[in-house]
């Protein structure tokens, strides 16, 4: 069944594999990009923002002598109020922000929302807006490819936040399943197996990796709550 990935990061690469590049109109209006894949595939993805949101909310944090922990920040964040501001998170004001947390305030004051003041909100915003635009980049792959995507793979070290996969579980209503963290080596690692012909094929090797890392499953839950926030989110893009 047709799939999409996500590589999680700082910066979060999403997108699908397909046999051969989408060079439409379309695609470039959206602004995906097409990579060179492995075994003659492409990679059709768009580069979005990611992890850097709340990489620099911190930095800015430690800064004025407040040392907080990702894993504290995410129980801060699944403690804060739902849904209370969200950003649109590809804007530039957003790359290199002198202090994030006051470039958040900013965009939620200009949109008329409340700002976040306490970490936990400042974190909620951050990935509840990351998961609205994962819908966002979803539903323009499945335009471009005509089929409707059943699963997301999230990997990368951003999979390691269940916060956010489970967060884009329910935005997007489709199963998100996380792992392996490691992806970029691994990946590495299976293709030279495939070089010396320990490996034969694509999906065997794929095999591999499902056998050999934990996965976590993530199913949506109440979706139709991420109706109002993806909506507000298109009126910021607008």
């Amino acid at each position: 069944s047709p799939w999409a990935y996500i590589s999680s990061g700082t910066w979060s690469l999403m997108g699908i594999e397909t046999l051969k590049p989408q060079g439409t109109a379309k695609a470039l209006a959206f602004n995906f990009t097409n990579e060179g894949g492995v075994k003659g595939t492409t990679r059709v993805l768009k580069n979005i923002m990611g992890l850097w949101l709340v990489q620099e909310c911190r930095r800015s944090w430690i800064r004025s002598g407040k040392e907080y922990g990702y894993e504290e920040l995410t129980r801060l964040a699944a403690e804060a109020t739902p849904f209370e501001s969200l950003i649109y998170p590809d804007d530039d004001s957003f790359i290199v922000p002198l202090d994030m947390p006051k470039a958040i305030a900013a965009f939620c004051n200009k949109t008329g929302q409340k700002s976040p003041t306490a970490p936990g909100a400042f974190v909620r915003c951050a990935l509840e807006s990351l998961a609205v635009r994962y819908r966002w980049v979803m539903e323009r792959l499945e335009d471009l490819s005509g089929e409707k995507i059943e699963t997301i793979h999230v990997v990368g070290g951003g999979c390691q936040n269940a916060l956010l996969c489970q967060f884009t579980a329910d935005a997007c209503n489709r199963t998100v399943v996380a792992g392996p963290s490691e992806a970029t080596a691994v990946g590495n690692v299976l293709m030279q197996a495939m070089g010396l012909g320990l490996l034969g094929s694509l999906e065997e090797a794929r095999e591999v990796v499902k056998r050999s890392f934990p996965l976590q499953t993530f199913t949506p839950k109440n979706p139709d709550r991420w109706q109002e926030p993806y909506a507000r989110m298109l009126k910021f893009m607008a």
